[in-house]
């Protein structure tokens, strides 16, 4: 195994179904339907990083059989993508130590600010996180991480490459607009996980012939869409797809 990548959640920021049991267009008796907010893991053998602490950390963590990672990335500051962050306390007390914890420089802020004890601690709490900034270029263990900001309504999301062992894992969510520095991030990718929230547009979020044009040009070998609502049902989308295109769902795993 050079990566592996777990896709933690799937689903917008609604999860599927909808509070009042809405599933809208999916089929309740597909279990790949039942989609909680976006998060994933990816490691090589001996560095894990978290991308994202979804509201449904806990959750997912318990159905993966997972009590460890290593580093935490965020990909920006809304709601869905950090508020399962306390999920990390019990992370840390099998850790022993603080988590590195990595994100753009105004997402940070934001997280530090709107977390505080997190990261800094009180007199009865200790910290869990360590706050280190994300950078365009990075190792974290032995990945190499590439970063690259993606327009998302009125702030940036981090858009991911991870490079192990002459493999590459792409993470592209959260982003309303494609931008040449994407592109070139994105480049021939064994494995992109790229946002299509649905088939109408959406005036932040990529729709499924937006994410099927960018899967096109940036040619990666295989590609798995995510952060999907309630209107993109699985077998349906499987039976329109290129094979190479398949739908997530919560609790899939690949090796690479």
């Amino acid at each position: 195994m050079a990566l592996k990548l777990t896709i933690l959640g799937c689903g917008t920021s609604s999860g599927v179904p909808r509070i009042g049991n809405d599933w809208g267009d999916c089929d309740p008796n597909e279990p790949k339907n039942r989609r909680s907010r976006v998060s994933i893991i990816v490691e090589s053998a001996t560095t894990s990083i978290l991308v994202d602490t979804s509201p449904d950390l806990r959750a997912q963590f318990l159905a993966c059989n997972i009590d460890m990672i290593d580093n935490v990335i965020w990909t920006h500051d809304h709601a869905d993508h950090c508020h399962g962050i306390d999920d990390l306390r019990q992370v840390f007390h099998k850790k022993g130590e603080t988590i590195p914890s990595y994100a753009r420089p105004f997402a940070l802020e934001s997280l530090k600010r709107r977390f505080s004890y997190a990261f800094e601690g009180n007199r009865y709490y200790p910290s869990i996180c360590e706050a280190r900034t994300l950078e365009d270029e990075q190792l974290i263990g032995d990945i190499l991480v590439k970063t690259v900001d993606q327009p998302h309504g009125v702030i940036t999301s981090a858009g991911l490459r991870f490079e192990h062992a002459g493999k590459s894992i792409c993470y592209a969510t959260d982003f309303g607009e494609v931008t040449e520095a994407m592109l070139l991030n994105y480049q021939n990718c064994n494995i992109f996980v790229v946002d299509a929230l649905r088939e109408d547009p959406h005036p932040t979020h990529a729709h499924l012939k937006m994410t099927l044009d960018l899967i096109e040009t940036v040619n990666p070998d295989h590609s798995l869409l995510t952060h999907m609502d309630k209107s993109m049902d699985y077998e349906q989308l499987c039976s329109i797809l290129p094979e190479n295109i398949r739908p997530a769902y919560d609790g899939f795993v690949i090796d690479i």
